[in-house]
């Protein structure tokens, strides 16, 4: 059966073009204009994705995505007019997993719409997580048991705290991504933990010295200046 999508805008205009071109395609649409009604319409329509406007009126597109993630880790599309790197951090950090900025083509859109899914998929079905080519020149594929959680870099298993496994695993995921690190603090670390980002560069750290070819000039692992880390691979 086709993957249903919730498309939530209060643009009129735009919903029923997108709604028109992604059912062309085959995906099933439902629509909402307003966060309460994309709230309603999750729960009663179990979509596969969400496409999720920003600036909605009464409740806006960040409360909506923060709501939906207490209860759902369906895959979020977030649009917005907004453009500037900060907004899609924010965007990001309340739990939305690709960000795309209007004006747009649709053939942007439903590329984005096809990796989420097939992200989503790979997630349902899978119990490892897998990284790197040893032809990519960034050394030996990098293998997570997310079951049995142990790590291996090629055929070596490598020795890794409970944090560090969780931490990988949350980089591997998101791979591509730039993760700040006030958000990789709260998912491995919880939101109750009082520490400074020292603790989670530390843990950085130790990973690089297990996984990077030369630790010194990190490759896998790459770090945002003033924002946080990027996995490669």
């Amino acid at each position: 059966m086709a993957e249903k999508i919730l498309l939530v805008d209060d643009d009129t205009a735009l919903v029923e073009m997108l709604a028109y071109n992604l059912r062309r395609v085959g995906y099933r649409v439902v629509t909402a204009d307003s966060g309460d009604a994309a709230l309603e319409q999750a729960q009663a329509e179990q979509p596969d994705l969400i496409i999720l406007d920003l600036m909605l009126p009464a409740l806006d597109g960040l409360s909506v995505c923060r709501n939906l993630r207490q209860t759902s880790n369906v895959p979020i599309l977030m649009l917005t007019a907004r453009s500037g790197e900060l907004d899609k951090i924010v965007g990001l950090e309340s739990g939305a997993d690709d960000y795309l900025t209007k004006p747009f083509s649709l053939g942007e859109l439903q590329a984005r719409i096809r990796a989420l899914l097939r992200r989503a998929s790979r997630g349902v079905a899978t119990e490892e997580l897998r990284a790197g080519d040893p032809a990519s020149g960034l050394g030996p594929t990098i293998t997570l048991n997310l079951v049995s959680r142990r790590a291996y870099l090629g055929e070596r298993e490598l020795l890794l705290s409970p944090r560090e496994f969780s931490l990988l695993a949350e980089l591997m995921r998101q791979r591509g991504v730039v993760l700040t690190r006030d958000l990789l603090l709260n998912r491995i670390w919880g939101p109750d933990f009082y520490g400074d980002t020292r603790t989670l560069d530390v843990h950085i750290r130790w990973l690089r010295e297990k996984i990077e070819a030369d630790p010194a000039h990190p490759t896998r692992i790459v770090t945002v200046r003033g924002i946080g880390y990027r996995f490669e691979g």
